[in-house]
């Protein structure tokens, strides 16, 4: 079994952190802040994509994403915390399953922020978005992520808190499963996977009593 994992809302909570940046980046280039719910209702999209969300021109929108990578590298793994339960979770799927991380995160700085949570040794294969043309909600990630592990002919899992995670999954004709802990809703999350549970921890026991 292959276990994929979206980060931000699945594994860990790095609100604090992109709220402050995004601000940082308005505040570099002129541009007025946004609310900060805006921004949450945001994460999970490509950066380019939620700067042009809030009105950022397209000839633009590169400088935004500029600032905010400068910044949110120096301050990333100390405004970012592990979601609760998420690291029992990665220990007990590593005893059953080979695990890999899909995000629209630049790779890069998942991979600091996993290792400084000292958990990037579970997994095989982590996919940024500076690894694929076409991000989520596009197959294209969690393709990336299997033709790595060579894992075309077993059975995967995408797990994640919004309904890009399960889009992608659909769109790569694997399973998913739904979690609450992040940022999407549950009634949008049930239109793309029949399975949504609260966490990652709940969604770990469903999939080990499978194998069972």
């Amino acid at each position: 079994m292959v276990i994929l994992f979206d980060l931000d809302g699945t594994l860990i909570d790095s609100t604090q952190a992109i709220v402050e940046t995004f601000h940082h980046a308005c505040d570099t280039n002129n541009f007025d802040r946004v609310d900060e719910e805006k921004i949450k209702s945001l994460i999970g999209y490509p950066l380019d994509i939620m700067f042009q969300n809030i009105g950022v021109k397209d000839n633009r929108v590169w400088d935004f994403v500029a600032s905010y990578k400068e910044e949110y590298r120096k301050i990333s793994t100390q405004k970012t915390t592990l979601l609760k339960y998420a690291k029992e979770s990665i220990l007990s799927a590593h005893e059953f399953a080979t695990l890999g991380i899909v995000t629209t995160k630049t790779g890069r700085y998942s991979k600091v922020l996993m290792e400084h949570f000292e958990l990037m040794h579970y997994f095989d294969v982590l996919i940024g978005r500076e690894d694929v043309e076409h991000p989520k909600p596009d197959a294209q990630p969690i393709l990336k992520a299997l033709q790595k592990l060579k894992a075309q002919d077993k059975e995967v899992w995408m797990i994640g808190d919004t309904k890009l995670d399960l889009i992608a999954a659909q769109n790569a004709k694997v399973n998913s499963i739904g979690v609450l802990s992040g940022y999407g809703k549950e009634d949008e999350l049930k239109k793309f996977s029949d399975i949504i549970l609260s966490d990652t921890s709940q969604a770990i026991n469903y999939l080990k009593n499978r194998k069972k």
